[in-house]
C-alpha cells in the first residue's frame, strides 16, 4: 500500500479531545480538514498551534481524519498585539466560511502571505480587507467594484448599495449603509490612500460577509474592541 503523502498545513483551531488527544482544524491547499491528534501532550502537540507552517500526513477517508505525522515545514510566524488578533480573526473566518475538504489553494497561499505581512508589521486594515475580498471571491461570492448590477460603470458621484447576491446597485435616495462611487473605485484599485476608502471597505466587507456567517457574530472581532 502507498504511504500517505504529507500536505502543507496550518492549524486554525485546536481543542482537547478525550483524555490525551486534540481535535484540530487545519487549513491545507486541499481545503479545511478536521483531524484527531493522538498523544497531544507529546512533541507533535507542541506544534499544534496557530501560525506554524507544517507538513502533515492525514489518514482515513472519513470527514474526521487522524494525524499520522506532523512536522514543522518552516519558520513559525510570531504575531503580537493587534497582529495576533488579526491572525485569529482570519482563522475564525476560514473555519466559519470555508467548506470542509473543498480545495482552495489560492486561499492557502494568500493566508500564508498575509501571516508573513502581519509579522512584518505592515498596516493591518489593507491586509484584512484584501484577505476578506480574496476569500469571498474564491468561494464564488465576489462581485464587481467598478461596475454595477446592470453592467454600468460605477459613477464617481453616484451612491450605491450592496445587493449581496448580485452586486452594487445605484440608488438616488439617501438611506443607511450606502457607498459613494469614489470610494468604490478606490477599492477597485486598492488605493487605500484615498479618503474614506479603508473605512468604506470595512463596511462593505461586513455587509458582504454577514449573510454567509448566518447571523452569528465573529468572536475574534471582540478582541479589537478597546477596553
Amino acid at each position: 500500500m502507498s504511504q500517505p503523502i504529507g500536505q502543507l498545513a496550518y492549524v486554525l483551531h485546536s481543542r482537547a479531545y478525550r483524555e490525551t488527544s486534540a481535535l484540530l482544524d487545519f487549513l491545507t491547499p486541499q481545503g479545511r480538514l478536521r483531524a484527531v491528534l493522538r498523544s497531544a501532550r507529546g512533541k507533535a502537540g507542541t506544534l499544534a498551534r496557530p501560525f506554524v507552517p507544517l507538513e502533515v500526513e492525514f489518514r482515513g477517508r472519513g470527514e474526521l481524519k487522524n494525524v499520522g505525522r506532523m512536522e514543522s515545514s518552516g519558520t513559525s510566524t510570531w504575531l503580537i498585539g493587534e497582529a495576533l488578533f488579526s491572525g485569529l480573526y482570519l482563522n475564525e473566518l476560514l473555519i466559519r466560511l470555508l467548506p470542509a475538504e473543498d480545495p482552495h489553494p489560492g486561499v492557502f497561499d494568500h493566508y500564508a502571505a498575509t501571516l508573513l505581512a502581519l509579522a512584518e508589521g505592515r498596516p493591518l486594515e489593507p491586509l484584512l480587507r484584501s484577505f476578506e475580498w480574496r476569500l469571498l471571491d474564491d468561494l464564488g461570492y465576489g462581485f464587481a467594484l467598478n461596475t454595477d448590477i446592470n453592467g454600468e460603470p460605477i459613477a464617481p458621484d453616484g451612491l450605491y448599495r450592496l445587493q449581496v447576491d448580485a452586486g452594487l446597485e445605484r440608488v438616488y435616495l439617501l438611506q443607511p449603509g450606502l457607498f459613494n462611487g469614489t470610494e468604490l473605485l478606490a477599492m477597485a484599485e486598492a488605493d487605500w490612500s484615498a479618503p474614506g476608502a479603508l473605512s468604506a471597505a470595512k463596511r462593505l466587507m461586513r455587509q458582504a460577509l454577514a449573510v454567509h456567517l448566518g447571523g452569528r457574530p465573529l468572536v475574534s472581532r471582540e478582541l479589537f474592541r478597546k477596553p
